[in-house]
């Protein structure tokens, strides 16, 4: 944008200097003209006031080109959206056998780019499973396939023994909680959007997730406290003070299936540890499936798949891993060296 506005701010500068100079070019063309007697005094007086009005309307004019190539972009997103297929799932609620989650031989594709090749998968109901990786492995897609955002291109997901695509969207969505590195929040109260968890919530049930949340004192400290407007997608609060809200929304829902899309990867230390604290709460007794960066918040996890181009290299816990995973392992000096950095550099600061 900035390299984009220095290259035409010279022209643009230049365009709003000349332009408005009408009377440079109409004064003395205007003159020659009533001299040769080819224009009367009349005609040239109002052409020199009427010269002077033109460039309003021309400058609003230029500016309105902007305003429709905005609205043609985003009819075009919309349109995109409105144009995709719509999932084709049932509308009967089906009887599931527990909450254990299967993946076998899961592909998936975005258009043309094949992003899973073929992902098996086990994960237990009430555990906790740990997805990591390099950026772009395909880790959030799992995530959100397994959410039913999308179907699989190839292969099955069971929830509970019966296929994902046999389930309605409505059961999916009470199973499942999901909470990412960038929720949104509507142009509503604080109270609503966490309302949104569960309609028929009452206030008291509100506040009580709110404190649970970590996130009731800073909304009394807000101007009208849980009745203040957040604004669009959340834009009058922080990112740590939306994602606290975006949890406790999770909380309300009280849903056995929670998906944690790397929730606390935006946020400072100070608010990574409230969250922390939030989602520990959140996740209690639940099937937790976390994808995380930070490989220290998981090695406590009963299972951690690694996943890289797609595929899942691995999957056991932290110190199996350790020992014959050799991507882990590299992940995870990686991440103990950026760890002590950080640790050295903050020992400076304070020092």
């Amino acid at each position: 944008m900035l390299d984009w506005m220095k290259s035409t701010q010279g022209y643009s500068a230049l365009m709003m200097t000349i332009w408005p100079a009408v009377l440079i070019g109409v004064l003395p063309v205007g003159c020659l003209f009533y001299m040769n007697s080819s224009l009367s005094a009349p005609d040239f007086i109002t052409i020199a006031i009427l010269s002077l009005g033109i460039m309003g309307p021309l400058v609003a004019a230029i500016f309105l080109t902007d305003d429709f190539s905005k609205i043609a972009t985003i009819t075009g997103e919309i349109t995109a959206v409105l144009s995709e297929p719509d999932l084709d799932r049932p509308s009967q609620r089906k009887n599931l056998k527990g909450l254990d989650i299967s993946l076998r031989d899961v592909t998936f594709a975005y258009k043309d780019t094949q992003v899973l090749n073929g992902i098996t998968l086990d994960i237990k109901q009430g555990t906790t499973t740990a997805l990591v990786g390099p950026s772009g492995s395909g880790k959030s897609t799992i995530a959100k396939l397994i959410a039913s955002y999308w179907d699989v291109g190839g292969g099955h997901i069971t929830i509970g023994g019966v296929d994902a695509k046999g389930l309605p969207p409505e059961q999916v969505m009470d199973l499942i909680g999901y909470v990412s590195q960038d929720n949104f929040l509507f142009n509503l109260s604080v109270r609503e959007n966490i309302r949104m968890g569960r309609p028929d919530a009452t206030d008291t049930e509100v506040e009580a997730v709110a404190k649970a949340a970590n996130c009731h004192e800073f909304i009394m400290g807000l101007e009208h406290g849980y009745d203040t407007i957040v604004g669009g997608a959340g834009g009058h609060l922080s990112g740590g003070e939306r994602q606290r809200v975006a949890i406790a929304r999770a909380m309300m829902k009280n849903a056995p299936i929670v998906i944690l899309d790397e929730a606390t990867s935006y946020t400072d230390p100070e608010n990574e540890a409230v969250l922390q604290d939030a989602i520990g709460r959140l996740t209690h007794g639940k099937t937790l499936i976390v994808i995380a960066h930070r490989l220290s918040t998981i090695t406590g996890a009963e299972q951690i798949a690694v996943v890289d181009h797609g595929k899942i290299l691995d999957a056991g816990t932290h110190g199996a891993l350790l020992e014959r995973c050799p991507l882990y392992q590299q992940m995870w000096a990686a991440h103990t060296q950026a760890r002590d950095n950080d640790q050295m550099e903050g020992g400076a600061a304070y020092v």
